[in-house]
Formats: structure tokens, sequence, C-alpha cells
């Protein structure tokens, strides 16, 4: 009955898990925020396959999933309402989208299938993943699922529990189910031919040294490179093929800090130097500090072993004085102040040890059990020898102590630890390596203890408070943002503003989605997100009102730098990287032309062209590697190198980083084989983690989705 209990306990947020989480394979999820005019009669959030999403069908079904949260008790944050919404419209690309396309291939899901994923020969891995059907070793249980299963068959199910299973096996599953079958139908069609097979097999094998000169774009200063709009307007034109016509937006901004000052810093330390009086002659010290603290500190005011009470703590409790006042101290963005109260004996002992674990659960065949305890045995030889326990902990550790050095903390001779580990540890006298394995159903551990078994207990009265802003600061940074945006009409004079003040930085976000809620570093900023993609925001608008934003607290203000609709890519929402390349094509103009015929040596042609050319040398260059030493990702120098033979010179050649002069100083080809069955199935293996995301992408892409959800949430 206690599992059942357990069952019943975390059913609601383990299967809502599944409904939620897994209901977001299809794609990535951005999230969005309300806003109030969703219902009129004609509204529509968007477009799939023809199919218009109405605000009122889009609502009623995000309306749905928060009745079955309502039924658990829970009301939904802004967060968990945004992964609402964009599981709901996931939902709705699958249906209008991606169903019909399995429906031609005639994919589909029988009952006796799905009976099947879900109890029996083979249960579908979304279900063994489930935390409530895993046993404490983190495995899949059998007996854990099939007493879920029976218990939401019962009269004695709680109603959210059947509709959060129901909306899992009627929709998410069967969604998954489909998916996959499509996914592998497209892997098992891939086939390598043996010529491709042979061109990988040499790009991996055959190698040339090459000697070549390497003149950096950035060795011409960008300044002295002028770019057009209509040169911008051309490169794209000609390159349109490379560039999305999404609808996005970029952005310029600037960002404003609320941090407390050294005055608020001050001010608090000395609020907490009055409280350390009246903590001290406080009738209740605990509720005092309880009540005063503004950071919970667990346990505060009582008894509690050494373990339990803050580090800073810790380090010093052996030398303070029974009703002492402590403090403040300083840590981090906080200050603290504390009581002692004294200690006292407990029948309860407490200690602190690090394990290794060499997992061979209970259940594991004798062969598996043997191979861990030689391991095992192993590695407590060499920690016998000298050996650093923590290095080998974080080695071979199987479980979340590994990274700790195998720390497990303090504990208390209370049933935290199982029976065989909490006995051998409590019964070693001192602290130090345990001599022999201790043996538990999870496996072999390899003990030590880090601080000796003690009975006493202490009583700390803890008052922490955070140094935060004062209304003053907060003030101060409010005008000093004002005066910036008051200056900033167009992007020219932002930035000018911005460059008047040494402390600030303007930021670049280029090309965001009309459904996102972060910029670059700028989390929550959704606010910014809507305000960029009004109708009334043109590109060179800076944002009249100060963003407020928080984690970190900060203003924030903005110039709108460019937009593009869909279909269309523009000069404006890749402008950065448009002149980048224009620029380059200008200065790789002016290497070739500084570096003239190329007669004579690498090392005289450098000469003759200046500090700014290198000589480099090259060894073991593969063409699969695209990536020249010392240089970068250059395919097309490199691929010009396996061209050469050995001692020909190449022409300057225009690469993504700088001007290449390449020549060969030796060649060594990739013996010929018979079998290219390795590099065969390495190319099938590339392909086929591209080809399924790809055939998404174009199932997608085919739908014309038009997604407006951006002016609503």
């Amino acid at each position: 009955m206690a599992v059942i209990g357990k069952i019943r306990e975390k059913a609601g947020w383990a299967i809502g898990l599944i409904a939620l989480g897994l209901g977001l394979f299809i794609v990535g999820a951005d999230f969005f925020g309300p806003k109030s005019n969703l219902f009129s009669n004609d509204a529509e959030v968007g477009k799939i396959a023809g199919h218009g999403i109405s605000a009122k069908e889009f609502e009623a079904e995000v309306e749905q999933i928060k009745a079955t949260m309502a039924m658990q008790g829970q009301n939904p944050t802004e967060q968990q309402l945004q992964q609402i919404r964009e599981q709901v419209w996931q939902d709705m690309i699958f249906r209008y989208a991606y169903q019909p396309q399995f429906e031609k291939l005639g994919i589909g899901l029988s009952p006796e299938e799905r009976d099947d994923m879900i109890a029996g020969d083979n249960i579908h891995t979304s279900i063994k993943q489930t935390q409530v059907f895993q046993n404490a070793s983190g495995q899949f249980d059998r007996t854990m699922l099939d007493r879920y299963l029976d218990y939401i068959e019962s009269d004695s199910a709680r109603p959210q529990d059947k509709q959060l299973w129901e909306n899992f096996i009627v929709n998410q599953l069967p969604q998954m189910r489909m998916r996959e079958k499509y996914d592998n139908l497209l892997r098992t069609s891939l086939y390598v031919t043996q010529a491709e097979a042979q061109h990988e097999y040499e790009a991996q094998v055959a190698k040339v040294d090459a000697k070549y000169i390497y003149v950096p774009y950035y060795s011409i200063p960008d300044s002295t490179i002028k770019v057009s709009d209509d040169e911008l307007k051309t490169y794209l034109s000609d390159h349109k093929n490379q560039y999305k016509g999404d609808e996005t937006r970029s952005l310029k901004y600037v960002t404003f800090p609320i941090m407390p000052s050294a005055k608020d810093s001050a001010d608090l330390k000395s609020q907490l130097v009055d409280l350390a009086k009246q903590l001290a002659v406080a009738p209740n010290d605990s509720s005092f500090a309880i009540a005063e603290s503004e950071i919970e500190v667990p346990g505060n005011g009582s008894y509690q072993v050494i373990g339990a009470l803050p580090q800073e703590i810790q380090n010093t409790i052996s030398t303070l004085i029974p009703g002492s006042i402590n403090g403040p101290f300083q840590d981090g963005n906080e200050y603290y102040i504390f009581k002692y109260d004294g200690a006292k004996d407990d029948s309860i002992p407490s200690l602190r040890a690090s394990h290794i674990l060499f997992r061979a659960d209970k259940s594991a065949s004798d062969s598996v059990k043997a191979q861990a305890r030689k391991q095992a045995e192993d590695v407590l030889k060499q920690i016998k020898d000298g050996a650093s326990f923590e290095a080998l902990a974080q080695q071979y550790g199987s479980d979340g102590s590994a990274q700790q050095g195998g720390d497990l903390g303090w504990f208390s001779k209370n049933g935290q630890m199982v029976k065989p580990f909490e006995t051998a540890a409590f019964n070693f006298s001192g602290s130090g390596l345990l001599p022999s394995l201790v043996e538990t159903d999870f496996g072999y551990h390899i003990v030590k203890i880090t601080q000796p078994k003690t009975y006493k207990k202490y009583k700390v009265a803890v008052i922490r408070k955070s140094i935060l802003p004062s209304e003053a600061t907060r003030n101060e940074v409010y005008r000093k943002a004002s005066a910036i945006a008051s200056q900033a009409k167009d992007i020219a004079s932002f930035e000018e503003a911005v460059k008047k003040d040494p402390t600030l930085s303007a930021y670049t976000a280029d090309r965001i989605q009309p459904q996102a809620t972060s910029i670059n570093t700028l989390v929550n900023s959704r606010a910014i997100v809507q305000w960029a993609f009004k109708d009334d925001t043109k590109v060179g608008t800076v944002s009249t009102e100060l963003f407020e934003l928080d984690n970190p607290s900060q203003y924030v203000i903005t110039v709108l730098t460019g937009k593009s609709e869909k279909g269309s890519p523009s000069v404006d929402a890749y402008r950065a990287e448009l002149t980048n390349k224009v620029r380059n094509q200008k200065k790789a103009e002016q290497i070739v032309s500084k570096l003239g015929d190329l007669s004579g040596t690498l090392d005289a042609i450098a000469q003759k062209y200046g500090a700014q050319a290198q000589v480099l040398t090259g060894t073991d260059i593969t063409m699969g590697s695209n990536s020249l030493p010392s240089v970068g990702m250059e395919p097309a120098a490199l691929g010009k190198a396996f061209g050469l033979k050995v001692g020909q010179k190449s022409k300057a050649i225009k690469g993504e980083n700088g001007v290449i002069v390449m020549e060969v100083t030796k060649q060594t080809p990739a013996p010929q084989i018979a079998d290219y069955t390795q590099y065969k199935t390495q190319l099938k293996q590339n392909k086929s983690f591209s080809v399924t995301y790809l055939a998404g992408e174009a199932i997608k892409e085919d739908a014309d989705i038009e997604d407006l959800r951006y002016k609503f949430y």
C-alpha cells in the first residue's frame, strides 16, 4: 500500500511531465505571454497547411490542459502557461502538417500496438524513462508500471490522474510512435554508393603537407572599407538561396544593471548590527531569528547535527561560546548574524562520509557482481597504496556523489542510508578508510569516514538578509537610463549617446524570431520582442519606455535596426552579416592586387607584400578536416591543395578568413582497399542524424506555417 500511495502522490506530475514535456518532441520551443484581444470573432493565431487556427480553437485546447492542472490543484505559472501554449501549437502542427503525410504513407497505430507499448512486451521508452516507474537505482521496474495500471483502472483512481493518462495514451504516445515510424522509414531508405564511400575514405586517409601564404582580412582595418546599400542589395540578390526570408527583427540595446551600491551594503550591515543587539535579548531567539531572516535557513533555531548548519558556521562552531552573538558577516551578496545557544548530546549519532559505488544491483547476474567486486577491490588497493580517494571517486563512482569526490555529506543513524552501509559506517571508530568493501543492494562501496561520528547537536539562531538596491539606488539608475533614452532618437544618436558613457556597451541581437522570450542573455524579455514586432515600430525607432527586467534586475533601452518579412530576405535583417561579406570581398581584391603575379618563392612573395603576410606550414592535412592549421575553416584552399602537384603553387584563393596561396610539399595518397563497408556505415550514420530533421523541416515548409501567436501572447 505504501508503493500505491507514493504512486498516487507522484502520478499527477509524473504523467503530466510526459504529456507536457514530450508533447514538444517535434521541434524545440520558444514561449509566449498573454494579451487581451484574443477572442475577436475573426482572430487567427496562425495557419497550418491551409487550415486557419482560430484564437478560440487554440485557447480552448490551452484551457483544457489548464483545467486538468487545476484538478491536480495546480495553478500554472507564466512560464508553464507559455509551455502549454507551445505544446498546443506543436500538437496542431502534428495534426495538420505531419498527420496527412503519415496517412499518405500508410503510417498508423493499431489499438493492439498501442497496448503493447503500454503494457506488453515492448514498453515505450517514454514510459520506461518516467521516474515514477523506476526503482531506487534509476532502472525501469515493470512491477511499478503494473501497479500504476491497476491503480488507474480502479475506482479509487483520481479523475485527474485518469485524464492525464488518457491524454498521454490517446494523443502523445501515438504521435511519438508515428513520428518514430516515419523517421525509421527515412533512415532505412538511406543508401550510400561505393563511390561515396570511396570518396569518404580518401577524404579521411589521403594527406598532404603544404606551405602557404595567409593574409588575414583583419589585417586591413574595417574603417578603411566603405560598403554601400546598393552593394549589400547586390550581394543578397546574388546569394539569396543562402538567406531565409523569415519574419524577424534585429535590435541594438544597452543595459543598466540595478546593483546595490556601497551605501546599500553599509546600510544593511548597520541594520544587522542593530538586529544583533535585539537578538541577544530576545525572549525567544529562535522565533525572532526566523521572523527577521529574509532567507530561509533550514532548522533555524533548533538543535541540529553539525552537517545541517550553514557551512561558514560549521567551520567555527568549535570556537564559539554559548550565548554569543556573532557577526555581521558578509557572504557574497548577503549579510548574516547568528546566536550560538550551545550544544547537547543526542541519542542518535551522525558522521560525514564519502564513498565510491561500483554498481551491481541485487538483480544483476553473478558474473556482473563478480566483475564489479573485482574492480572495487582493485581500486581499494590503489587507495591503500596512496592513491587519491577523491580522484578515483570521480573516475569510478557511479552515482551523483562522484562529481564531489564521493562526498555524501553528514548523515545520521536513522535509516537515511541502507542498513549494511549504515552499520559499517557507524561501527567504524574514528575517521579514515574502511579496510573492506561494503556490499549493499546497489553494489559494492569503498567507504571513507571524513568526520567521525558524534552525538552532539548544536543550536544556532541565524538572521540572513540579501544586499538589495535601495529605492535611491534604483532611482539613480533610472535617471541615468532616462538621460540616455532622451538623447537617442534614431540608430545614429543611440550609438552616439552610448559612446559618450565609457561604462556602457551596446549589444546586438540579429534576426529575433516573433515567438522568442529571451534576447541573447536577457531572459524573460518577451515585452521587448513584442515591442519590436508592433506594426508601428519602424527601423530606427528607439523604445520610448525603459524596459525593466529581472534576473538580473536591469533597465534596457533598445533601437530597432532591422526587420524582414516572410518570403523576402531583406538587407536590414542581415545587414551586419552582409556588410562583413562584402567588406571581405573588397579586402580580398586589395590583397590579391598587392600580392601581384606571385612569381618567386612563397617567402619572397610574403616579404614583398609586408608583415601582414604570414608564411605557414601544415603537415598531414586531410580533405575531411576542412581546416588549415593556424587559419581555420578553409574548404576552398584545401580543395585546391589536393588538386596540386608537389612543388606546384596555386593562384591567390579568396577564402573565408583571408587570402591564401597554397604550395604542396608532400603528397600521401590513400592506399587502395577492397572493402569500403566501414565508410559506408559512417556515412549512413552521419546522414541519418540529419535526414529526419530535414524531412521535418520540409513538411513544415510545405505546410506554409504562419505563426501569428506573437500578436496575442
